[in-house]
């Protein structure tokens, strides 16, 4: 008889899938890493057990403990199901942009979920990194794997995904491109090829609104980066220990709706009913692939999840309209106000007005008044922004004391304004511009900060 002992051990050995259509034009064999073969659908699984597994050899969880973990939504699913074989109880919290079919997923296999809010700091008692770390300390003979900082999540990628890729590949892998969350998939797996083959590309897929591409770049964590986004599973704002920049070659940034849209065409074009950010990994390979692959080249994409997760969201075509991803959208976006703005010719893009923070008050009143603004980011000596000033903070601080005209732009400055995704839609854009936040700021494809005001978004409301 031919079985297993229990839905534990048919974790791992996923299948590798040739993409055909949504490769179109571009050169290589691409093959997608189908992890939603794994029992709880995801990629995750992997690391799940690995890391009960490892806690179990250290002491550290014993019989009837509790497993409690910060996740968005998978490796919640794999913990739950290695729970179960193990018997272990389990305690999951969750930030409140996950989709519902997750939550409902774990309440299903028996765990509880606490939902907490995601536009809160990481260090914020209510973020649902902080509400785990409190039950850990809570709740006696409990564990907070941690997939953030454990060494067991890279290493069960380094013992699994990697050698199975390497194995069907017959060793002619030479680029894998993955999405970056905690960083145990791309850098365990990209390790592991990269010792079998040095020559081996490893491509990391990240988000707008995260820190990573940038901080593989310049080695600056810019908080100013930071911004809310819809993508699930993928990206961070912060740097957990299980990314290794050393091993992540090159970072492409894709944003929500191209990588809604590359689902839902993967979907329907390849058969293959995937997560969200399986769409952000296809869609910034390809994008990175269309220059950089030959004929001889092998690519492989990881697809962490399926489909299921996600039918209220990207599966939805009202919700997609409601966000601005289908064409007969219904609501505008920051995307639309910038090409308003500037134009569809690359010539007639307006650069983004700054000003530092060594100039005086007076020569910013000056600068205000020469560009007819109201608003305008402040700048450091290195170009990043800093903060920000408006009209209306000059006026209040003339009055008070009109020697301030002649005090450097530091001094009185407000916070920076901050940066919002190109998917955003109007309503999300309004709700965020108020009397303490006088205007956004958007980073485009072309890494171009523009700035959206509330006269723009009065313009593109009427138009």
């Amino acid at each position: 008889m031919n079985y297993y002992n229990s839905i534990i051990d048919t974790i791992g050995n996923t299948p590798l899938v040739k993409l055909n259509k949504v490769t179109k034009g571009i050169r290589g064999t691409i093959l997608a890493k189908v992890e939603y073969f794994n029992p709880g659908n995801s990629v995750k699984d992997r690391i799940a057990i690995r890391m009960i597994e490892d806690a179990e050899a250290r002491g550290v969880l014993k019989p009837g403990g509790t497993i409690i973990e910060g996740t968005s939504g998978n490796t919640g699913m794999g913990l739950a199901l290695a729970a179960i074989g193990k018997g272990y109880k389990c305690i999951f919290t969750m930030a409140d942009k996950q989709s519902q079919e997750k939550i409902d997923i774990l309440r299903a296999v028996g765990a509880e979920v606490v939902v907490c809010p995601t536009n809160v700091a990481p260090d914020d008692p209510r973020s649902y990194y902080s509400v785990a770390k409190k039950l850990n300390r809570d709740i006696p003979n409990s564990l907070y794997p941690n997939q953030y900082d454990n060494p067991a999540n890279t290493a069960a990628h380094y013992e699994t995904t990697g050698p199975e890729i390497w194995r069907d590949t017959d060793g002619k892998i030479t680029h894998f491109a993955a999405g970056v969350g905690t960083g145990g998939t791309i850098c365990g797996t990209s390790k592991f090829l990269k010792e079998q083959n040095p020559n081996v590309v490893s491509i990391g897929l990240d988000t707008y609104g995260s820190v990573f591409k940038k901080y593989k770049e310049t080695g600056i964590f810019d908080e100013g980066e930071i911004y809310p986004y819809l993508t699930e599973g993928i990206g961070e704002d912060i740097l957990p220990q299980n990314v290794d920049f050393s091993v992540i070659d090159h970072f492409v940034k894709v944003t929500d709706k191209d990588a809604a849209i590359m689902a839902r065409r993967l979907s329907r074009e390849e058969g293959l009913f995937v997560g969200w950010s399986c769409g952000t990994a296809v869609h910034g390979a390809l994008e990175w692939a269309k220059e950089n692959i030959t004929d001889d080249d092998v690519l492989v994409i990881l697809l962490p999840d399926h489909g299921t997760r996600y039918l209220a969201k990207i599966y939805n075509d009202t919700w997609m309209k409601d966000h601005g991803f289908l064409e007969d959208r219904a609501f505008k976006t920051a995307r639309d106000i910038i090409h308003h703005k500037n134009g569809s010719t690359t010539n007639r893009q307006s650069q983004l007005t700054t000003i530092g923070t060594a100039v005086s008050v007076s020569q910013a009143i000056q600068v205000l008044n020469r560009h007819s603004i109201s608003q305008i980011p402040v700048t450091d000596e290195n170009g990043h922004i800093v903060g920000s000033l408006t009209d209306s903070t000059v006026l209040n601080r003339l009055i008070e004391d009109p020697t301030v005209k002649d005090h450097p732009v530091s001094e009185v400055m407000d916070k920076p304004f901050k940066f919002v995704g190109l998917d955003n839609t109007i309503d999300a854009l309004s709700s965020l511009i108020d009397r303490d936040n006088k205007a956004l700021l958007v980073r485009d494809e072309k890494e171009q900060v523009h700035i959206i005001t509330q006269a723009d978004l009065l313009a593109a409301m009427t138009n």
